[in-house]
């Protein structure tokens, strides 16, 4: 007779999956906080590529010259 049940998953885990579940709860979601620690690195690098990060500079710069910093 064939066996039909499946091999259990192995338990242990890679280092990258490790690292992926870093932060998440019991029921699979993640800390806001780390959630933002792992979107807001790319966010800026991609701000700075496309330009809108001098904009930002440039127009605090501009209030700042309007409160007399």
């Amino acid at each position: 007779m064939a066996i039909t049940a499946g091999r259990p998953a192995p338990r242990g885990q890679g280092k990258l999956a490790a690292l992926a579940a870093f932060g998440t709860r019991p029921g699979g979601r993640r800390h806001p906080l780390v959630a933002a620690a792992m979107v807001l690195p790319l966010a800026i690098v991609l701000g700075f590529v496309s330009g809108w990060a001098q904009m930002v500079i440039t127009q605090a710069s501009s209030v700042a010259g309007m409160l007399g910093s």
